[in-house]
């Protein structure tokens, strides 16, 4: 996998990138703010980069300049993943990633994932994100999925507390197989609440990438 770190931490960004080159990946640049992250995807699109990781408060303000720089990387290069990390369980930044166009058209272009730093450290965990997120799913922290868990727009309303449940532990990344664990569950029982979410939320059969749209219509939810 060929990866861009970003982030203005000089430690973490060292750390992460020594640990996917551990995994057997390439780190093909780093960078410390939002503007050079622009410059080393606009350099290194063309020999192929497959995920970019960056903070979303980075250089020059500090403020939410690595999720906007991610999202113009979308909107340039829509094969290229993004994860973000951030330290703040902050629902707003996952409705400005998954809720935008960067987010609205999963059939044919990279993953999005949202992970707070702590989750990092969990070497497992980041490592199951990054590589769903790298094969074109979507991954959300739990911390964040949980917030956004007490927020049910009209859209999922018809959704039961169960399927709701089963559709949050979707949106952190985790297989029918994983959810029935979690939840005591039988895989038939898992795969009659996944097709039921599927209808609730009209995506039928013809639908491609069914997973995904699901749990971005759940991520994409307003305040």
């Amino acid at each position: 996998m060929r990866i861009i770190v970003a982030d203005d931490s000089a430690l973490l960004r060292e750390g992460i990138a020594g640990l996917l080159e551990r995994q057997g990946h390439e780190i093909v640049a780093q960078a410390a703010d939002a503007d050079e992250l622009l410059a080393v995807v606009r350099h290194a699109a063309d020999d192929g980069v497959d995920v970019v990781i960056t903070d979303v408060r980075m250089p020059p303000t500090l403020t939410d300049d690595g999720l906007r720089a991610a999202l113009a990387i979308r909107r340039a290069h829509p094969t290229i993943a993004i994860l973000l990390v951030s330290q703040y369980v902050a629902p707003e930044y996952a409705h400005q990633l998954f809720g935008s166009d960067a987010g609205a058209t999963p059939d044919g272009v990279g993953g999005l994932g949202y992970l707070l730093k702590d989750r990092v450290a969990r070497v497992a965990d980041f490592l199951r994100s990054l590589a769903v997120v790298a094969a074109g799913g979507v991954v959300v922290d739990p911390d964040v999925a949980a917030r956004l868990m007490h927020r049910t727009p009209t859209r999922l309303a018809a959704l039961t507390p169960r399927e709701l449940e089963v559709l949050e532990l979707m949106a952190r990344g985790q297989s029918n197989g994983q959810i029935g664990e979690g939840l005591h569950l039988s895989p038939g029982a898992v795969s009659k609440h996944v097709a039921n979410i599927f209808g609730k939320l009209d995506l039928g059969p013809g639908e491609e990438n069914r997973r995904v749209r699901a749990v971005l219509t759940f991520l994409a939810v307003g305040e």
